[in-house]
């Protein structure tokens, strides 16, 4: 690995085990073997490196969840979001303390533009991607209006989830309980 995949690496160990506010850049240093001013080198400074990480590690949990849906051949859109949902409720204990990181990291964006404007591009992509997996299409045929509606919906159901599952996991629905929900949100039309 290089130097900077090392930071890289060694930021997304920090996430999880000290949490996005309280890491610091020799924390970053130790945990990945490299100099601490190659911080500043590599990525200018602290914040922009656990920035990176925080969506390069949430990018990973996403392609997980991605490859659920696609290994399990689901052909419908309910089929789909019902596997999103099993791999959702699956992955959440062991991705816990990212979880922890990703939230402490929002409440943090309120104070650091640099890091609302990364967060911002990251669930504008989330979105995105989220539709196309759904939906069971490449990411270029999903339009604008499918990401403003459907990407945020399912996005919306992923963080509120997220949420849920670090304050009260043992309240989390069962998957079917959660696809009756949404079929209730909008029943069919007479």
């Amino acid at each position: 690995m290089s130097q900077r995949e090392d930071l890289l690496a060694g930021a997304k160990t920090c996430l999880v085990e000290k949490g996005y506010n309280k890491t610091t850049a020799r924390d970053i240093a130790a945990a990945s073997g490299a100099h601490l001013a190659s911080i500043g080198y590599h990525f200018g400074s602290k914040d922009n490196l656990m920035n990176a990480a925080l969506v390069e590690a949430t990018g990973e949990w996403g392609d997980t969840l991605a490859a659920a849906i696609e290994q399990a051949g689901a052909t419908t859109a309910e089929n789909r979001t019902r596997r999103l949902l099993t791999a959702l409720f699956a992955t959440l204990p062991e991705h816990r303390d990212l979880m922890v990181a990703s939230v402490q990291a929002f409440a943090h964006a309120q104070f650091d533009d640099g890091l609302r404007a990364t967060l911002a591009e990251g669930i504008i992509g989330s979105r995105r991607e989220l539709s196309a997996l759904i939906l069971g299409v490449p990411l270029d045929e999903v339009d604008e209006a499918t990401v403003a509606g459907l990407g945020s919906m399912v996005y919306n159901l992923v963080g509120g989830y997220v949420l849920q599952h670090l304050v009260a996991p043992d309240a989390l629905p069962t998957v079917d309980q959660a696809v009756e929900g949404l079929r209730a949100l909008l029943p069919p039309k007479d």
